[in-house]
């Protein structure tokens, strides 16, 4: 660690082991070959420990306890929806009691703030299970009047009724390791269905920690299984495999696209949440010049940008560009960079080296290309993967700083006449993941929530997650939805039922 607090001792015999395996059938099980991966520190540079990198065969492995651990003889399926209900509270009683051990976790393999840790990450995870929980209870059918005529007089009873679609893989993104797990895995465990957890390879071990919890709440084995390893081979053979009867994805919308054309090889169901460009629109009748800027710089350079519906494009009508953006800049030379164990911090490093070098270059194209840097664009410690909070200004829209995610710590601003012009620019784009509105004119910001092409709009706040608000993009930024009550039908399968009596 980077300061005097004291890994907790759960944490120091997790990390103890070095080199760790794979979570199948309730207990770590060794790869089928030798080939592993270092996860990294990214604000020492230090290796922190190793995990298997996973071949077809351990897939195939996970796959089958999943499966095995689905059927129809199996407790999970026989368990009441009380019962499964107790395990899933159960569950979110032990993230939440080991808060620190996930929190201390996840900022060792991932940078973040240890505090956004805490509250994202392990504290997000635990209200995300315990939503679900209670959800076990209440998936529901309905009953239809049918037209159908039956000889005889006889009458028709039809309803319809969802079951779990069966075995789940979800792939999750290293950003925020521990809740987009936790939106994946809950809804899908509360529908019925069992789970092969694929993490990234930046941030595998908090995965095989949440494994390890899972047992201890009483989770049957095979229910919640976790392989790990890189997208070309782990994710390649389980987003292909067979007996995979949906595909969860979080990540890149190249990456995406491709589970997509896998998933159809095998008609199996998918849902994609991938990249954004997200817009905050910031019209002269703010409520306030001061907080405004101060959401703005929020929505996009917290946990260092590396967020999907970061808000990375700002446009400021004219009258108040210059006023907006200075404060803007302001907000983010305000901001201290430091290392993720320190409390006082306001920005931690990157994920990894490779991701500072594509945020880098991203800034070094802006400037090529012509935008002006106000603030920011470089590494400012000697030693791990930081990067300053980045503004530019720009008049030409057809930029690849603004056309293109960066996911980083990088604004670009661009001013706008009224509200039409500030909608065709807010809409000129592939991605619709989430959108920010800046007025006090409720008029207004119901015409902007009516005509942005976006998945999430939020007005006068950068945009939060809750477990009851769905979650997902427009266009390239994705398929279904995550979250609410939509998330957790994401996992069943619907019959419908005409009895004739």
């Amino acid at each position: 660690m980077n300061d005097t607090a004291a890994l907790t001792t759960r944490l120091s015999e997790f990390l103890a082991l070095q080199n760790h395996k794979h979570f199948i059938h309730g207990a770590y099980q060794s790869g089928s070959t030798d080939q592993q991966i270092a996860v990294i520190n990214s604000a020492t540079e230090d290796v922190i420990g190793r995990v298997s990198l996973g071949s077809a065969d351990d897939v195939d492995a996970a796959v089958a306890s999943a499966l095995k651990a689905f059927h129809h003889a199996s407790p999970w399926r026989r368990m009441s929806p009380d019962d499964r209900g107790k395990i899933l509270y159960r569950y979110a009683d032990l993230i939440e009691e080991h808060t620190e051990t996930i929190a201390q976790l996840v900022t060792l393999e991932n940078g973040k703030l240890i505090k956004d840790s805490r509250s994202s990450d392990a504290g997000g995870a635990a209200k995300t299970f315990r939503y679900y929980a209670g959800w076990t209870t209440k998936i529901e059918g309905e009953t239809l009047d049918l037209s159908q005529p039956q000889k005889g007089g006889k009458q028709n009873f039809a309803l319809t009724r969802r079951e779990p679609i069966g075995v789940v893989a979800a792939v999750v993104p290293w950003n925020f390791p521990v809740s987009i797990a936790s939106w994946k895995v809950a809804p899908a465990l509360a529908a019925g269905c069992t789970v092969v957890l694929k993490p990234s390879e930046e941030t595998p071990l908090s995965a095989l920690l949440l494994a390890e919890l899972a047992i201890e709440a009483g989770l049957p084995p095979g229910v919640l299984n976790v392989v790990t390893g890189d997208g070309a081979t782990t994710g390649a053979a389980l987003t292909s495999h067979p007996d995979v009867k949906k595909i969860t994805f979080t990540g890149s919308t190249h990456t995406g696209k491709l589970i997509g054309k896998a998933a159809m090889e095998n008609i199996t169901g998918v849902s994609l949440e991938l990249g954004g460009k997200s817009p905050a629109v910031v019209f002269d009748d703010m409520i306030d010049q001061a907080e405004t800027a101060k959401g703005i710089a929020a929505g996009i350079f917290r946990n260092q940008g590396q967020v999907c519906v970061a808000g990375s494009r700002v446009y400021i009508q004219k009258k108040s560009f210059d006023r907006v953006l200075t404060d803007i800049c302001h907000a983010g030379e305000s901001m201290k960079i430091s290392h993720g164990f320190d409390e006082t911090a306001d920005l931690g490093p990157l994920v990894s080296k490779s991701h500072l070098q594509t945020v880098q270059a991203y800034i070094d194209q802006g400037k090529k290309d012509g935008a002006q840097l106000l603030s920011g664009g470089r590494n400012p410690m000697e030693k791990g993967y930081y990067m300053q909070p980045t503004v530019f200004s720009a008049t030409d829209h057809q930029q690849t700083i603004i056309e293109e995610e960066i996911f980083g710590p990088v604004l670009v601003a661009v001013p706008f006449d009224d509200l039409e012009d500030a909608l065709e620019k807010a809409n000129d784009s592939s991605m619709g993941l989430a959108a920010t509105v800046w007025t006090q004119d409720i008029s207004k910001a119901m015409t902007m929530i009516n005509r942005l092409q976006a998945g999430v709009v939020y007005v006068n706040s950068p945009v939060r997650s809750d477990p009851n608000l769905p979650l997902g993009g427009y266009k390239h930024s994705g398929i279904g939805r995550e979250l609410g009550k939509t998330g957790v039908y994401n996992y069943t399968t619907l019959k419908s039922v005409n009895i004739v009596f």
